[in-house]
C-alpha cells in the first residue's frame, strides 16, 4: 500500500521511470484533460508522447451526459485523436450491466432514466427499453393530477424494473416523484456514478451523485449500485474489453475518491493524481486513506519525460 505519493513535476528521471512501468494508461477526462471547454496546456502533446512510446490509452469517464461517440467527437474537436473503442464511459458501463449482467424478469425490462441523452444512446445501443430521460413531457412543474396519478399507479409504466440515475440537467420534482415510486414498487436502484461534483470552467458544479442524493434520502439511506468509478464492476468490464495486465496499468485522475480509489481497489500497478480538477494538493491525502502512487501539478508535466 502506498503511504507517500511521489511528486514528479520537474523530475525528468522520475517521470521517465514512472512511464516505463506501464503499458496502459487509463485517463479520467474532466479535470484531467480539460475543464469544460478549456483544454489544459500540454494535454495533446502528453498523449502523443505516450502513444509514441507504444502505450495504450483508454479514456475512462464518469460523465454520463455523453455517449462514447459524443466523447470521441469532443476528443477530436480538442485535437486529441481517438476512437470510440478507446472511450469507456459510465453510461456505457451501466448499459452493459443492465443488458448482460442484471437478470431482470421478462416483464420488468424497462429502465426509467434520470439523466441526459448519453445514457439513452448507450441503452439504445444495447437494445434496452427506456422511458424518462430527455422526454420533454417531463420537463415541467408537477400538477395536481400528477399526485393522484402517481399515487394510484396510473402514470407508472408497469414494465419498469430499473431506475438509472445519472447527471440530469433538467432534474425536477416530477421526475424525482416518478423515480421514487418506481423504486417503492421494487425497481432496482442503479447510478451511472455517484460523483457529488463535476469540474467545469475551472470550478465545481453539482454532479450525478447530487441528482441521486434526494432518492437516497427518500429511501432512508439506501444507496444505488454505481456503475462508474470507483465501482469495480466498471474495472472488470474495462479489463474484459481491453485484456491488459493490471500491474502494468496506471489510472490518471483528479479525484481521490473516484479515480485514485478506482485504481487502488482495482489492483493497478500505479495511480497518478493531477491537480487541475477536484484535488488541490497533497494535504488532500495526508490522512492516508486514499494515497496516489505519484502526483503532478498538471498532466502536461509528463512531457518532461520525453
Amino acid at each position: 500500500m502506498v503511504t507517500q505519493a511521489e511528486y514528479l513535476t520537474g523530475n525528468k528521471e522520475g517521470i521517465e521511470e514512472f512511464i516505463s512501468r506501464f503499458d496502459v494508461f487509463l485517463f479520467d477526462c474532466d479535470g484531467v484533460l480539460w475543464s469544460g471547454e478549456h483544454l489544459f496546456e500540454g494535454t495533446v502533446e502528453t498523449l502523443e508522447l505516450l502513444r509514441s512510446k507504444g502505450k495504450q490509452v483508454v479514456f475512462v469517464t464518469n460523465n454520463s451526459t455523453k455517449s462514447r461517440a459524443d466523447y470521441k467527437q469532443k476528443l477530436t474537436s480538442m485535437g486529441i485523436p481517438a476512437t470510440v473503442d478507446e472511450v469507456f464511459g459510465s453510461s456505457y458501463s451501466a448499459a452493459i450491466y443492465i443488458s448482460r449482467i442484471l437478470q431482470l424478469p421478462s416483464n420488468k425490462k424497462t429502465v426509467f432514466v434520470l439523466g441526459e441523452a448519453g445514457i439513452e444512446t448507450e441503452l439504445d445501443g444495447e437494445k434496452v427499453p427506456r422511458i424518462g430521460g430527455t422526454d420533454p413531457s417531463l420537463n415541467r412543474l408537477i400538477g395536481k393530477d400528477d399526485y393522484a396519478d402517481i399515487a394510484s399507479g396510473t402514470s407508472l409504466d408497469p414494465s419498469v424494473g430499473v431506475v438509472l440515475c445519472g447527471l440530469d440537467f433538467h432534474l425536477n420534482y416530477l421526475k424525482l416523484s416518478l423515480a421514487f415510486h418506481y423504486l417503492r414498487h421494487g425497481a432496482v436502484f442503479l447510478a451511472t456514478n455517484i460523483d457529488t461534483t463535476l469540474p467545469s470552467s475551472s470550478t465545481l458544479f453539482p454532479g450525478a451523485g447530487a441528482c441521486s442524493a434526494p432518492l437516497v434520502a427518500m429511501l432512508g439511506g439506501k444507496q444505488p449500485t454505481s456503475l462508474g468509478k470507483p465501482s469495480q464492476a466498471m474495472m472488470d468490464a474495462i479489463e474484459g474489453k481491453f485484456q491488459f495486465d493490471r500491474q502494468r496499468a496506471c489510472m490518471i485522475g483528479d479525484r481521490l475518491d473516484t479515480d485514485i480509489q478506482f485504481g487502488i481497489e482495482g489492483g493497478l500497478g500505479g495511480t497518478l493524481c493531477v491537480l487541475t480538477g477536484v484535488t488541490k494538493g497533497k494535504q488532500d491525502w495526508e490522512d492516508g486513506k486514499i494515497v496516489p502512487t505519484a502526483w503532478v501539478d498538471k498532466l502536461g508535466d509528463l512531457r518532461e519525460g520525453a
